[in-house]
């Protein structure tokens, strides 16, 4: 283990400075020094646990970003104002003008563009690959390549990475490997089996309440550190400043974190079993048809499920499109385009979260234009929804 093994998660979550079972807010953007002699010490050498201006670093922030370390099993964490923010700084950290990343072809839209579009205007280049295929990984590596980068759970085709694998490839050419953990808080540790850096857009099932925007980078308590430094940290200098008061909104909504995971486990499983059952092809890494079920079982923390991300295809897009609002009318749940929420959401990925990928990129890795992405919520009957869910279907005719 990389913290300490008496600490545990629930002491940063319910045990505030003055007792309190909540931890106190410090609505503050900067703080006082005891002399001048003291200020320039902290400055100078950014002693740890100091705080000197709240974009560096303030007392409820680094509260949640202690719980988000020991959530990930890494030294520490940096919390972000979003899931793109903590992508951007993360990868800028390690990168230069000139360096490459070898990145998975299936990852959030946003992502992509940001590899594919903007840091090319800065001399980064990256290679999309299908790092299911782990030759395919190796071939698109060169002197220049720095980073490896992939999702637990890709967004939205649900493949599952073999980060182990995958770090045997990145120990072999001295590359790091970053992979966004967003589709599996507690399911997966990636640290456990190698990752230098998990990202999370803690947005999504983290908070889970699809009121805020946040992210959050955990790793290693030196490049945490490198990311604060005042004259070459990323996250100091671009300024992506979680507010304090959302800070301790998150670290509240973590306090059910594994009970809503668990629930939204469980429904998606029962989800993707009926859709399957009803003859459309589903992407549940829960079931057995999903071809890395058994590597996604060999990944899993024991107790809290395969997630509650899946996908289903309809055969046609004009009729993806229409299912959306059909559901919506029958209360299965939102047509919206986030996930991790206590309600059921779905969207069309590749009109929407993924539709920064060209179509020819998103038929090749084999997402249709009939794709329904689904965020299963924590309905107490689920079979309501199933039920729901399957009658838009039979009045449609899609199955």
């Amino acid at each position: 283990m990389k913290y300490n093994p008496a600490e545990k998660l629930q002491d940063y979550l319910v045990f505030g400075e003055f007792g309190e079972v909540n931890p106190s807010i410090t609505d503050s953007s900067t703080f006082t020094f005891l002399s001048f002699d003291k200020m320039q010490e902290l400055f100078d050498h950014e002693i740890e646990g100091c705080f000197l201006y709240s974009r560096h670093l303030n007392p409820i922030n680094d509260f949640l970003a202690r719980a988000l370390a020991l959530l990930e099993n890494t030294e520490a964490a940096q919390v972000t104002a979003s899931g793109m923010a903590a992508i951007s700084c993360a990868l800028l950290q390690i990168l230069n003008s000139g360096d490459e990343i070898v990145s998975s072809r299936t990852i959030y839209g946003g992502t992509y563009a940001l590899f594919k579009n903007f840091f090319p205007k800065i001399g980064i280049e990256t290679k999309f690959v299908n790092t299911c295929n782990l030759d395919s990984v190796e071939k698109a590596i060169t002197n220049k390549t720095k980073v490896l980068y992939f999702e637990s759970i890709s967004n939205p085709l649900l493949e599952v990475a073999d980060i182990a694998a995958l770090r045997r490839i990145a120990d072999a050419y001295n590359l790091k490997i970053v992979v966004d953990n967003t589709f599996s808080p507690m399911l997966i540790t990636p640290s456990n089996y190698g990752a230098d850096v998990v990202i999370h857009s803690l947005t999504k099932f983290i908070n889970g309440a699809s009121d805020c925007v946040a992210g959050c980078i955990c790793s290693s308590k030196d490049f945490i550190n490198s990311l604060r430094n005042v004259n070459s940290g990323a996250v100091m200098l671009l300024g992506p400043t979680m507010d304090s008061l959302r800070a301790a909104s998150v670290l509240k909504n973590m306090h059910t974190l594994h009970i809503r995971l668990k629930q939204h486990s469980k429904n998606a499983l029962i989800m993707a079993t009926e859709l399957e059952n009803l003859g459309l092809k589903t992407f549940y890494p829960g079931l057995k048809s999903h071809p890395q079920h058994d590597l996604m079982e060999s990944l899993l923390n024991p107790g809290f499920g395969f997630g509650g991300m899946l996908a289903f295809d309809v055969k046609n897009e004009e009729v993806s499109h229409q299912l959306l609002t059909r559901m919506q009318e029958e209360l299965v749940g939102y047509f919206a385009v986030s996930l991790g929420f206590y309600k059921t959401l779905f969207s069309s990925p590749g009109t929407s979260t993924s539709s920064e990928i060209p179509k020819e990129e998103q038929i090749a890795m084999g997402m249709s234009g009939s794709l329904v992405r689904m965020s299963v919520g924590l309905d107490n009957d689920i079979y309501k929804s199933v039920g729901r869910v399957e009658k838009c279907l039979r009045e449609m005719k899609v199955i």
